[in-house]
């Protein structure tokens, strides 16, 4: 890395919810996020759910996001790498990110390393125990056959449908979710531990759980959910030798 250059992670905006109205300030406040760190950013990595609905049609994606879009895109373009992972509200994304604005597309976990330093990277959601619910519901969301006829729907339909349902049910929106269950509950904690048992990893960095947290796994080892951009406007940062969680108050 280059030491005067840091590295960004956010997640979990869900621009669009609960209507499109209310989610404006919302999206105006990342754009000005977006326009502090790109002063000195190395790369940023978008962890999911950055809209609260996506659906890529051949020819038709969702309308609105204009400012966080174009923000992207004047990012990409002025040379500062973009990382997107799907989330559960936007994993039905195809290529319009990449084709569009050059940014890679994530469907699973990846890792990265910088500075010697070992990054475990994902939305987070269906990993670890439980949560067998959404794990059944994710089956049918994904399956090449359930999109297939998803996208026999108007656009004018399919979104207005889906829209409803992101906000409606618990399930997808994850609103039952947004407590604290104890460092031994969290699911996402224990599938970090597991992965430890297995191969060593600086750090563990997800989003969904709308919660910033940052817990020491060992002497070695960090997991940090980067919380939301509903209620707490929370990001993590590396500058190269420690990685923090902030928030964003401008």
């Amino acid at each position: 890395m280059n030491p005067d250059l840091k590295i960004y992670f956010a997640s979990d905006q869900h621009f669009g919810a609960p209507t499109a109205e209310e989610s404006l300030p919302r999206e105006q406040k990342f754009v000005r996020w977006l326009d502090v760190v790109k002063k000195d950013a190395g790369a940023i990595f978008l962890l999911g759910d950055l809209f609260d609905f996506w659906f890529e049609y051949k020819k038709v994606v969702p309308k609105g996001f204009v400012r966080v879009l174009g923000k992207l895109a004047e990012i990409r373009d002025s040379g500062i790498p973009i990382y997107f992972f799907v989330g559960n509200h936007d994993l039905w994304m195809r290529d319009y990110f990449e084709t569009e604005l050059n940014i890679p597309v994530y469907y699973s976990s990846q890792e990265f390393t910088f500075n010697n330093k070992t990054f475990f990277i994902a939305h987070g959601d269906g990993l670890g125990p439980g949560d067998k619910g959404y794990k059944r519901m994710k089956k049918v969301f994904t399956n090449s056959f359930s999109k297939w006829l998803y996208r026999w729907l108007h656009p004018d339909i399919g979104v207005k449908l889906a829209q409803y349902l992101s906000v409606k049910n618990k399930l997808i929106s994850g609103e039952e979710d947004v407590v604290f269950l104890g460092e031994d509950q969290e699911w996402l904690v224990q599938y970090a531990k597991r992965k430890l048992e297995t191969k060593h990893y600086d750090y563990f960095l997800f989003g969904h759980r709308h919660l910033p947290m940052e817990i020491k796994l060992n002497e070695t080892s960090k997991y940090i959910n980067t919380g939301d951009w509903i209620s707490h406007f929370t990001y993590a940062v590396f500058n190269g030798e420690d990685l923090s969680l902030l928030t964003f108050k401008e």
